[in-house]
């Protein structure tokens, strides 16, 4: 009888994540964020070579780098409740091995609209395995101070993924062909499908009621109308482009939609109620405001220090090196952190250590300072993770064991809507402050040149290659003075919106109320635990 009974418990302490097991699926599904992390930049150092081998045109290029974010962020929704209804591991699973197919059509492509294609498939796969890798984790950590070592290690995780893609493409590129940056997926999905379909659980929500499907297509229109619209902004496409504002116009149409048919439903597809929890609907705004000053300032950050320090593109990489392991250092004691101080100072901390750092960095200059550099970088690496883990895990934490794919979904489409904004935002506002310096006229310039130089940096360095002798010389100058302060209005701008943030912070629970699983029941142990306070 003993026998039997430790045999029967066995798959239910598999099913409720108990065990040594559970540590071993945390790595099956760290591998899997890692793939698709490093998959969202390791193109971009591979973008010269892909235009010199297939020629695409302007707009072709700017697809082949943007649609897999595109699609990516439009169907987490979908996919992330589709797990709840038929399975979060099968949908985990599917992922793998479109992530796997779309990566050798990827490599293997001839023309620039089959790499398209391509693209757009990884992101489908990863809008499969992005939500189903955090539900699951909710799952096989019932604990919640386990779940948030876990989640520590997650991001980490996914920053290494961020600062690796680069690097590795650029390493590949040194010694195979471009299509190399995505025949490394291959073999780590060949050895992830059949691991993840022998370690990890399964697992659904309630089931109640039919999934809507009208719901869940209406969210994917919305969403990939509005990322378009937030991508083409942050372009630099004029605001009042049909192209610009049609996508934005219907894809808030197809959202208000959405959440009009989800108040009316018996068994909605996302249960809004759950924006009502002060803990997960400010937590989502916290990402937000996160992803909008990370990506912003990242991307202005690689730009001054290419374009005025003179760095090159490795040597740029290399500079942003710190804020990635400030970034993974946060994660890692992000969960002893979260048990001291409780959500609501982890994350208002990490807003105004953010902003502390934002502020420091706004003495950078024409001259290249070091060590300036490193200390803000390393304060804003492990200001921002910091920020993130707490709103993620309060986030999870808090959302129904049953919707946890639902939830999973809403916090990475806040991320990925997230950066879009920060970098139409703060973008616009970088060249607000930059263009007045040039388009004013400066001394010994003609004025048409000055006013081509005002469109960008690297404009103005080509405009001022071209004239040549003194009044190139200055044209330099005045660009490189103009851009710089406009990096310190942006900063400014930047350290308002997180101290915003960290207002928005003081709704979050004070201390964190752990949770632990009891002796899960024979049948649905995985749907919806048993839980006490302890």
């Amino acid at each position: 009888m003993s026998g039997t009974t430790t045999a029967a418990a066995a798959p239910r302490r598999r099913a409720a994540g108990a065990g040594a097991n559970r540590w071993v699926v945390l790595v099956v599904l760290c591998v899997s964020l890692l793939l698709v992390a490093v998959d969202a930049t390791v193109l971009h150092v591979a973008v010269p070579a892909v235009t010199e081998d297939l020629r695409p045109g302007a707009i072709e290029l700017l697809w082949i780098v943007d649609v897999y974010p595109l699609v990516c962020a439009s169907l987490l929704i979908l996919f992330g409740t589709l797990g709840d209804r038929v399975g979060r591991r099968r949908v985990l699973l599917l992922g793998y091995a479109l992530f796997g197919v779309a990566s050798a059509l990827a490599a293997l492509a001839d023309t620039a609209q089959v790499l398209i294609a391509a693209r757009a498939l990884l992101g489908v796969g990863g809008a499969m395995i992005m939500p189903a890798t955090l539900s699951i984790l909710r799952q096989v950590f019932p604990d919640r101070r386990e779940r948030a070592l876990a989640i520590g290690i997650w991001s980490a995780v996914a920053a290494v993924g961020a600062a690796v893609g680069p690097l590795l493409g650029g390493f590949l590129l040194e010694h195979f062909w471009w299509g190399s940056v995505f025949l490394v997926n291959i073999p780590l999905m060949l050895v992830s499908l059949p691991v993840g379909r022998l370690l990890l659980p399964e697992s659904k929500g309630d089931g109640r009621g039919p999934w809507d499907v009208v719901g869940a297509l209406m969210a994917a229109g919305g969403l990939f109308g509005a990322v378009l619209g937030v991508k083409r902004l942050g372009g630099g496409e004029p605001a009042a482009s049909l192209l610009t504002v049609l996508p934005l116009v219907l894809g808030a149409a197809l959202l208000a939609g959405f959440v009009r048919r989800q108040r009316r439903r018996t068994y909605p597809l996302v249960d809004l109620a759950i924006f009502r929890r002060p803990a997960f609907s400010t937590s989502v705004g916290c990402i937000v405001l996160a992803m909008l000053a990370l990506v912003g300032l990242e991307l202005i950050a690689a730009q001054y220090l290419q374009l005025v320090l003179g760095l090159s593109p490795l040597e740029t990489g290399l500079r942003l090196l710190p804020l990635t392991f400030a970034a993974m250092a946060a994660g890692l004691a992000g969960a002893r952190l979260l048990r001291r101080f409780g959500p609501r100072r982890m994350v208002c901390a990490g807003f105004c250590l953010t902003a502390f750092a934002v502020v420091l960095l706004t003495a950078m200059g024409r001259a290249d300072n070091c060590a300036l550099l490193l200390t803000g970088f390393v304060l804003l690496g492990f200001g921002l993770e910091t920020t993130l883990f707490g709103a993620y895990e309060s986030m999870l934490s808090e959302a129904p064991q049953e919707q946890s794919g639902g939830a999973a979904a809403i916090g990475e489409t806040s991320y990925q809507l997230g950066a879009g904004i920060g970098i139409a935002l703060l973008g616009s506002v970088m060249n607000a402050a930059y263009a007045p310096g040039l388009t004013g006229g400066v001394p010994g310039v003609p004025a048409p040149a000055s006013a081509a130089a005002g469109h960008s940096l690297g404009e103005a360095y080509e405009v001022a290659a071209q004239l040549g002798g003194p009044a190139g010389v200055a044209l330099r100058r005045a660009a490189g003075d103009a851009f710089v302060h406009g990096l310190h209005v942006t900063l400014v701008v930047s350290a308002g919106l997180l101290l915003l943030g960290a207002v928005m912070a003081l709704r979050l629970p004070r201390a964190m109320q752990c949770e632990e699983a009891s002796v899960p029941a024979p049948r649905g142990a995985v749907d919806s635990p048993s839980r006490v306070s302890v």
